[in-house]
């Protein structure tokens, strides 16, 4: 997994509650178990207008000026729905490395994390003012300094933010489930021996 230190970028707003996962990547695109090529499918019922794929100009993504952004900021209770994994699987592909809101779907706040993608929770006002600066487009960059807990606003301001010290080492360090075991391998591979030469049968 990527290593998280610090993200600057524009800001995709996107002012709507219970985001589910299924809004997030709609189920035609749960057919494939790779982490690649979802990013197609973000959103897509909201960004495109027919099957064709027709992009909806109206829809944040669609906009000149929001089509690379990293960072996005939703409303209250993100990421509700089922568990599907492929919901940050497909935020991360399409390039988001941030997502702000006031509050998330717990099994989708773990996935997110254990995928290398930073989830912030923040008050409602905060979050409405970050939305506020988002809506400037291009003009208006944030950047998210994971080691400091911090978002440098457009104007210059800091917001502090917390995070699970434990979650916050992972990202640091670039670190998912296979990655902590394998801190962990002597440890393991010392176990195997002994086990080994005490049991041989097995």
């Amino acid at each position: 997994m990527e290593k998280f230190k610090t993200v600057t970028g524009v800001a995709a707003p996107l002012p709507m509650v219970n985001v589910d996962t299924d809004m997030i990547i709609p189920k035609q695109y749960l057919k494939t178990i790779k982490r690649t090529g979802l990013g197609k499918g973000l959103f897509a019922e909201l960004r495109y207008k027919d099957e064709a794929g027709t992009p909806d100009p109206d829809f944040v993504l669609n906009q000149p000026a929001y089509e690379n952004a990293t960072i996005l900021i939703g409303g209250d209770n993100f990421g509700c729905g089922s568990s599907r994994e492929h919901a940050p699987w497909a935020l991360q592909d399409y390039g988001f490395r941030v997502v702000i809101a006031p509050s998330f779907a717990d099994i989708f706040y773990s996935n997110s994390f254990k995928n290398g993608i930073l989830l912030i929770t923040l008050p409602q006002e905060t979050v409405d003012q970050l939305m506020a600066d988002a809506s400037r487009g291009a003009n208006a960059t944030f950047t998210v300094d994971l080691e400091t807990q911090t978002i440098h606003r457009p104007d210059g301001e800091t917001v502090h933010f917390d995070i699970e010290p434990f979650k916050k080492h992972c990202l640091l360090n670039g670190l998912d489930d296979i990655g902590l075991t394998l801190e962990k391998a002597d440890e393991i591979t010392g176990f195997e021996k002994k086990t080994s030469g005490e049991r041989p049968w097995l």
